[in-house]
């Protein structure tokens, strides 16, 4: 398929970024496409980027568009490649455990299938589980909430088939543990697009679980529930679901004490090892209050509904969320920086923050706030000026505070649009090394140009 019809080109324009999301409200876009295609096959694919590639057109590759930093916007205009057409699970090796899928197959019509018809699973279930696809977990190195059991998506990848800019389909990976040079998989996982374009993935699976346990307690500080979930995992105990909310969130989900902070785990699996787990975790646990199960269950009940956000946002709220991963050694300070320099933002209502996913060597904190800028326009909502300055502000005290601390940019949303301005900040010469492999295998640079922090050959963005 290929249109120029406005209205579908607007849609495809648009992801999830909250800020863009209040221009929408004015009936505006970050940017908008020229055309958007729709291939059907993988070859397609390869064709549309050769011609975009030859006449110097630019090109942004988009899924199920769930992503919340602008990543598939295309800043420039040119070719949205919407490749929802490829869809579909093409084989399932139940013996080595590797699926073969495309990219525009959405997560919960994936897990569903490898479920129902395989009695197997992925283990990745982030919450825009029914709006993302698996190129778009790929693309931004996403992460599922049962992360701690079975991995980020970087560890379930096998191998990729990918589209460069010139129109060349390159196959990566293949085999277990292969010592063939360095490892192309993870070049393209994470690249947002600007490396080339996903056309098919290899996956890892595992047994679907036949088996599991549930618990919630509760720690009288944020410091406390971070040293918890650290010595579960330092002790081989790795339950898929490892939750840890401060005392504004408990209160706030959960209904506790605001001086307590909620810890949930869940895991699931085979019987016994999901027993040896417990048994760990609970071992762990034993100085903290026990809580009713059940608050987990209210926590699955919820889990993917992404709803709230669009409601406060017509309400003329500001609100975003801010995920990063560090070390556990600096966890603990990175958390009470981050809150206090976005607290002390004027206009600021809210901020909080819960621990996503643990792993043995750190965790990810992801950080919510809320704002209603005080400067008004003639309807009594925020002007757009003002709700662009504060989301700005926030950001900026937020992530230089994260950074600073000795945290990661990103844990699992990537960098898109919204976050390229600290790029080089987190990386540092590490960026130059990325913008020359671009250079390298997208020469003429028409490959999502915009992202990522590196230069574009078509400019600066100018948007709303």
């Amino acid at each position: 398929m290929v249109t120029q019809d406005p209205e579908v080109i607007g849609e495809a324009s648009r992801d999830w970024w909250p800020l863009a999301m209040t221009w929408a409200l004015d009936g505006q876009v970050a940017s908008r496409a020229g055309v958007v295609v729709r291939p059907e096959e993988p070859g397609q694919v390869a064709d549309v980027l050769e011609v975009c590639n030859r006449w110097g057109l630019p090109v942004t590759a988009a899924g199920g568009r769930s992503g919340v930093l602008g990543a598939s916007v295309p800043v420039f205009g040119g070719v949205l490649l919407d490749l929802c057409g490829l869809s579909g699970i093409r084989s399932v090796d139940d013996e080595s455990l590797v699926v073969d899928v495309l990219p525009g197959t959405f997560g919960d019509h994936f897990e569903h299938e490898l479920r129902t018809q395989h009695g197997l699973t992925c283990g990745h279930w982030p919450q825009s589980m029914s709006l993302s696809t698996i190129g778009g977990w790929l693309a931004c190195r996403g992460a599922g909430q049962l992360s701690t059991r079975y991995g980020k998506i970087e560890d379930m990848v096998v191998g990729l088939d990918v589209a460069l800019a010139d129109g060349r389909t390159i196959h990566t990976g293949g085999h277990p543990r292969a010592a063939a040079g360095p490892d192309l998989n993870q070049l393209f996982v994470g690249s947002e697009g600007t490396l080339g374009v996903i056309t098919g993935a290899r996956l890892r699976l595992h047994p679907a679980p036949t088996h599991e346990r549930r618990g919630a307690w509760s720690v009288g500080s944020f410091a406390d529930g971070l040293a918890l979930c650290r010595r579960i995992l330092r002790r081989g105990a790795t339950p898929a679901v490892l939750r840890l909310y401060d005392g504004v969130e408990s209160e706030r989900n959960y209904g506790v004490d605001p001086s307590r902070c909620v810890v949930l785990v869940l895991d699931e699996g085979d019987e016994h090892l999901v027993d040896a787990t417990f048994r760990v975790v609970e071992e762990e646990a034993g100085a903290a209050e026990p809580l009713d199960a059940a608050l987990v269950e209210h926590w699955m009940e919820g889990r993917n509904n992404v709803g709230a956000l669009e409601r406060l946002i017509t309400d003329g709220i500001v609100v975003d969320t801010m995920e990063v991963s560090g070390p556990w050694s600096v966890l603990v300070g990175a958390y009470d920086a981050t809150i206090a320099a976005i607290a002390a933002i004027d206009d600021t209502l809210a901020v909080s923050a819960h621990c996503s996913h643990s792993y043995l060597d750190g965790a990810c904190l992801y950080f919510t706030f809320a704002g209603k800028p005080s400067e008004r326009g003639e309807d009594d909502r925020p002007t757009p000026e003002s709700i662009d300055r504060y989301h700005r502000a926030v950001w900026e005290a937020g992530t230089h505070a994260v950074l600073t601390a000795g945290g990661s940019l990103s844990h699992h949303h990537g960098v898109g649009l919204n976050r390229s301005r600290f790029a080089r900040d987190a990386l540092g010469s590490s960026l130059e090394v990325i913008d020359q492999i671009k250079t390298a295998l997208d020469p003429k640079g028409v490959l999502n140009p915009g992202k990522l922090g590196l230069r574009s050959v078509f400019g600066h963005a100018v948007l709303p």
